[in-house]
């Protein structure tokens, strides 16, 4: 996998792709994370407007935060993926560097890290078989 994922937000939403072609292809489905929060953007213009303000909300992935926590927390790029399609971001992302932010509603620091990439995979499979 290349250092940075990039694609714009111009971009169309791919259609028509396998499971395969979704999930197994060099970007390990983060483009196609993306893509769905490009879509529950258009389902959801309460969810665009916290995320638009900073908020963390908790999503399909692990990296939301619904209440205050002591410490930090750990996210997947899934969810910085699915965020950014939500906030209609380029998807761009070096994969090599963990992203910390700060929750605008809980103050909850999360990093974001392609460390989990692996096990969230795993785990999408196991869902679709």
């Amino acid at each position: 996998m290349a250092d940075n994922l990039y694609r714009s937000i111009e971009e169309p939403i791919r259609k028509a792709l396998t499971w395969e072609e979704l999930w197994k292809a060099s970007d390990n489905g983060l483009i196609a994370c993306w893509e769905r929060g490009r879509l529950k953007a258009v389902e959801n213009s309460d969810l665009v407007e916290l995320c638009k303000s900073g908020s963390l909300p908790v999503l399909a992935w692990k990296g939301g935060v619904d209440k205050k926590i002591k410490g930090k927390k750990y996210g997947s790029l899934f969810y910085l993926a699915t965020w950014k399609g939500l906030r209609a971001e380029d998807l761009n992302i070096n994969l090599q560097e963990e992203i910390t932010l700060i929750c605008s509603r809980t103050q909850v620091e999360v990093i974001f890290t392609s460390k989990l990439l692996s096990y969230e995979n795993s785990k999408q499979e196991e869902l679709e078989s």
